[in-house]
């Protein structure tokens, strides 16, 4: 059994089809999605109802997911609309219009229930998955060995939210022989996070100028084991050099798959 993580698919349901085709995944592996399924690109209900369908798939809750949340709790705000509205959600909202009335319901209900992170062990190693990232400065000195309760009691904002304050800092997790837990999230596009970042392992952008995962915050302190790892490759925001990344946690391999025009 393999444990995949992916993030950001931002409605490219074609670019999203041929990603799992490459990557094929056994029936009993697991797929943890975090969020940002919706906005931006053409196909967002459509990608609600794969991931939800997905088998073993855990789907986590992003900023996106949230900004569709509160306008649709009240459709008379208007701040919830235009907040949506600049963030890209207006393909999105004339796909959930097109549905029926019940079936929009259940799939807002579904979406109302994502979790905001998960904590997963994989090849002895312990990960944190959130769509964001944490706010390190609120975390105790012993949160690595609490991290479940470090986690519950982060700010809900800042889990699906948070660049400042979490990509420019270590997370304190990692002690010197580079054992604790390590942060895997999404939401910030590596061409962006590379900018914000304390420390990476690599450019932001591969040789054919595409967007590629990062690996932040190795230093001596750590070990030199990476202690976040941001997999958000611009599907969403940098279509030009944007690609969908999933990663196998088992090893470290990284599957991409080009956002072609049309996606």
């Amino acid at each position: 059994m393999a444990c995949y993580a992916l993030s950001d698919i931002h409605g490219r349901l074609k670019t999203l089809d041929r990603l799992l085709e490459k990557v094929s995944p056994a029936e009993n592996d697991e797929i943890y999605i975090l969020g940002d399924m919706v906005d931006r690109g053409p196909d967002s209900v459509e990608v609600m109802k794969l991931c939800r369908n997905l088998p073993n798939a855990t789907v986590l809750l992003g900023n996106h997911e949230q900004l569709m949340l509160d306008f649709f709790h009240n459709p008379q705000d208007q701040e919830a609309l235009l907040n949506w509205a600049i963030n890209g959600g207006v393909p999105t909202a004339r796909g959930l219009m097109k549905m029926k009335a019940d079936a929009r319901h259940d799939l807002l209900d579904w979406a109302a229930g994502l979790a905001r992170w998960i904590v997963k062990t994989v090849a002895g190693r312990t990960y944190v998955l959130v769509h964001a990232g944490l706010r390190t400065e609120k975390l105790a000195a012993d949160a690595a060995d609490h991290i479940s309760a470090a986690l519950a009691a982060q700010d809900a904002d800042d889990l699906v939210w948070i660049r400042e304050g979490y990509l420019d800092r270590p997370t304190g997790l990692l002690d010197a022989k580079g054992e604790g837990p390590v942060i895997i999230g999404g939401h910030t596009p590596t061409a962006l996070a590379e900018t914000l970042a304390d420390v990476t392992d690599r450019s932001a952008l591969n040789d054919d100028g595409r967007c590629q995962m990062l690996s932040l915050g190795a230093t001596e302190a750590t070990g030199g084991v990476a202690d976040r790892l941001v997999i958000d490759c611009g599907a969403g925001s940098v279509p030009d050099h944007g690609r969908l990344c999933m990663l196998r946690l088992d090893d470290r391999k990284e599957f991409y798959e080009d956002v072609l025009d049309g996606d």
